[in-house]
């Protein structure tokens, strides 16, 4: 049976979904906001609302791992069933759990995300290389054996992230370049588009000094509540926009429970982000 890779699979919902990405965020105070307790009920109330909502309309999900483990085993059931549900009903899940470690540990989480026969099984991964980028090694072989994808963490837009991902070596380069030039390698002749991703902020302006065109997605959180908007993407991410997948987590996600006022917004984010990279 031939797997298809994960790169050409979010291509393929990014042309007939529109690349807009949803987080799956139940932080407490979205769950208050919600009316909903702060307990496993709450959770998976808000988790399957979000799923039925927006599942059958969005390219992909981005639930956020922490916000279901703070829960021990319960929550981690929790996200096992929204995991399986987006799944079931078409749309592409990146599990956002920013993974990173050296050996045998990171072929063990490698494996609880981009394994096949693992319950938490995601289309794609967010992972850390700033333990180098060689230390992701296992998480690279299993996503190629299973047809999933990696996000590499390169230009975020946490103002502390400057400091190590701005850092220059002695190359010249700055480390976040170096992680793109990896990524870039690693999606070589890939067609329509790699599978190895970075994850760069939708809120950093500028980046023409860094070259976005890696052949691969580029994860854009930001959108939204953090105060980047749908018109900032092509001067952000300039002739990359195209692969650029938008994350807007708080910005749909508040207007819950109601479903139809969560499509409605899912349907405006978009719209704009449609407008804004085709224009």
């Amino acid at each position: 049976m031939t797997v298809i890779p994960f790169g050409a699979r979010l291509r393929a919902a990014m042309d007939s979904r529109g690349p807009l990405c949803v987080g799956i965020d139940p932080h407490a105070a979205l769950l208050a906001q919600w009316g909903l307790q702060d307990d496993i009920a709450g959770l998976e109330r808000f988790s399957r609302t979000v799923v039925e909502a927006l599942a059958e309309s969005v390219a992909v999900f981005k639930p956020q791992a922490a916000f279901f483990e703070r829960f021990g085993s319960k929550g981690v059931a929790v996200l096992e069933r929204a995991v399986a549900d987006a799944r079931a009903a078409g749309t592409l899940v990146v599990m956002d759990a920013k993974r990173g470690d050296i050996g045998s540990t990171m072929a063990a989480y490698a494996s609880a995300f981009l394994d096949p026969a693992s319950p938490l099984f995601s289309d794609a991964l967010t992972v850390s290389p700033y333990l180098g980028y060689g230390s992701l090694k296992p998480a690279v072989d299993l996503a190629r054996e299973s047809g999933a994808g990696l996000f590499v963490l390169a230009l975020t837009s946490n103002p502390e992230g400057a400091e190590v991902q701005r850092a220059v070596r002695e190359d010249g380069r700055t480390i976040g370049a170096t992680m793109l030039a990896h990524l870039a390698a690693e999606n070589a002749d890939a067609t329509p588009m790699g599978s190895f991703g970075a994850v760069v902020g939708a809120t950093l302006g500028d980046l023409s000094s860094f070259d976005l065109d890696i052949n691969g997605p580029l994860l854009a959180p930001g959108i939204g509540a953090q105060g980047a908007t749908a018109a900032d993407l092509p001067g952000v991410f300039g002739k990359a926009v195209r692969n650029v997948v938008p994350n807007v987590s708080r910005g749909v996600l508040k207007h819950g429970p109601d479903v139809s006022a969560l499509r409605d917004a899912a349907r405006r984010f978009a719209d704009e982000i449609h407008e804004a990279v085709t224009a």
